[in-house]
């Protein structure tokens, strides 16, 4: 039976969350990138593409060490779903229209529920 309070079990629960929401936000920066890559005929763009999703990869394989698969996965894709929409929206100009955003909404609610459904490890 693990003890799940403490200072440990708290630190290492937080680190795990902070390497999720940094891996999420780098998934965001790498299709951004891939976006301004045109199909990876641009340097720089496509430089930045493969470091953040190699980056984001290794932070989401961190949070895994501590959390559970389905969770941090679902969790992971959803930041980055989200923040993808946001930045084509805001950065892009791409289309934000009722049935969009209410997708965004779904899926905001579905990572709620993922978190509230998740034991802690």
């Amino acid at each position: 039976m693990k003890v799940r309070d403490g200072p440990a079990f708290v630190r290492r629960n937080a680190v795990a969350w902070v390497y999720l929401l940094s891996a999420g936000l780098l998934e965001v920066v790498w299709a951004l990138a891939l976006k301004q890559s045109s199909g990876f005929t641009r340097l720089i763009p496509s430089i930045v593409t493969v470091v953040a999703a190699l980056a984001s990869f290794v932070l989401l394989s961190l949070a895994m060490k501590s959390m559970p698969l389905g969770s941090a996965y679902t969790i992971w894709t959803g930041i980055g779903a989200i923040g993808a929409f946001a930045v084509g929206v805001i950065v892009l100009g791409e289309q934000a229209n009722v049935s969009r955003v209410a997708a965004a909404a779904l899926i905001v609610a579905g990572l709620v529920m993922m978190k509230l459904s998740t034991p802690a490890t």
